[in-house]
């Protein structure tokens, strides 16, 4: 507990050296030097401020070419939103000028709040092109794009993972039921596939795969030749896992409703809470497998890790589809590329379980 307590103090300590060093080089920035990065922000204003006026622009144009307006409400539009960023622009212009006034005004060291957009300030060690003593400007208020047709999600899977035996039924599996399972991680990106409409979408994108297999009856994996076969072991084991990687790109099309959210400047579509269906495939390559076996020889614990082949299929790919409400699914993959290749007997992966897309 001491030593936790010691590492704790020097981590505060480091911590504390660091701000004292962040603040005296916020100080020791000389007003000349203030002022000067106050007329580049000035700039910054005026292209930040004709970029919404382009967007809106933009926007407008669009629901006019849509017959939503009138060429009459369109110009009305365009004169609003002209004079509001030119108020803009004056208005935190002036907040800059009067910030330089007073720099101007007094001695080295002068110390102002940077009230000028608050929620974009970070701090920044050594100064730059965009900062004001110290202070960055994150210039990350971008005006919106008025029909965004692509999002992407980070996508996490997993669930039960068996074999379909060929001339054998499921519940004849050599692998163990519950013991068996998969993993996927990735990424994945949604494009709306018609202009007018959200019901159908494109999604596609990279994953991970790992799909574990566990032999039943004290069985492991062994790999002759050309064949890969199971054997029972010597011991008692305790563990023996089989698990592929591989690396896939999936392809889905996605059905379903979704919400419509309609503002001057912008729409979207959000599936959220929403039912959802993908129907699609994968395909990919084995990136590698490995074979975990657990036992104990006279009450020593052995773990042995084979990182080999064993003739597994390098190409990969498949079925998938999912039943979705929100961002979880119920979720199905079907490999139609072998487990093993060359193998006497066919045997294909297959696994279910839970899915989520999350933005």
């Amino acid at each position: 507990m001491q030593t936790i307590t010691k590492y704790l103090a020097v981590i505060a300590l480091i911590l504390s050296v660091q701000l004292i060093n962040a603040q005296d080089t916020i100080q020791k920035v000389n007003n000349k030097d203030k002022i000067e990065n106050l007329k580049k922000i000035k700039e910054l204003i005026q292209n930040e401020e004709r970029d919404f006026l382009k967007a809106e622009v933009e926007a407008i144009n669009i629901r006019l070419d849509k017959g939503d307006i009138s060429n009459v409400e369109a110009e009305i539009l365009k004169k609003e939103a002209a004079k509001k960023r030119a108020l803009n622009i004056e208005n935190r212009l002036a907040i800059v000028d009067n910030k330089i006034v007073l720099l101007e005004r007094n001695e080295e060291g002068y110390r102002i709040n940077n009230e000028e957009d608050l929620s974009r300030i970070g701090i920044s060690i050594g100064g730059n092109d965009e900062s004001f003593a110290g202070v960055k400007i994150n210039y990350k208020n971008k005006p919106k794009k008025y029909d965004l047709r692509t999002s992407s999600d980070f996508v996490f899977a997993f669930g039960l993972n068996n074999a379909i035996v060929e001339g054998e039924k499921l519940d004849n599996s050599p692998y163990k039921f519950g013991g068996s399972r998969f993993a996927e991680l990735g990424w994945a990106w949604k494009t709306r596939v018609f202009k007018e409409s959200n019901f159908m979408r494109f999604k596609y994108g990279y994953s991970f795969q790992f799909n574990g297999l566990k032999p039943t009856d004290n069985n492991y994996f062994v790999q002759q030749g050309n064949q890969t076969v199971l054997e029972e072991f010597p011991e008692e084991l305790k563990k023996s896992k089989l698990t592929i990687t591989n690396l896939v790109f999936p392809v889905h099309f996605e059905f379903g409703p979704s919400k419509k959210t309609e503002k001057d400047t912008y729409f979207r579509y959000s599936t959220a809470n929403q039912f959802k269906i993908g129907i699609g495939g994968y395909g990919g390559f084995n990136i590698g497998a490995r074979q975990k076996l657990k036992y104990e020889i006279d009450g020593d614990r052995k773990k042995d890790k084979q990182k080999q082949s064993f003739n597994t299929s390098s190409l990969v790919y498949g079925l998938s589809g999912y039943v979705a409400f929100d961002d979880v699914a119920l979720y199905v993959k079907y490999d139609l590329s072998p487990i093993f290749k060359d193998q006497a007997i066919k045997q294909n992966n297959i696994s279910i379980g839970l899915r989520f897309d999350m933005d």
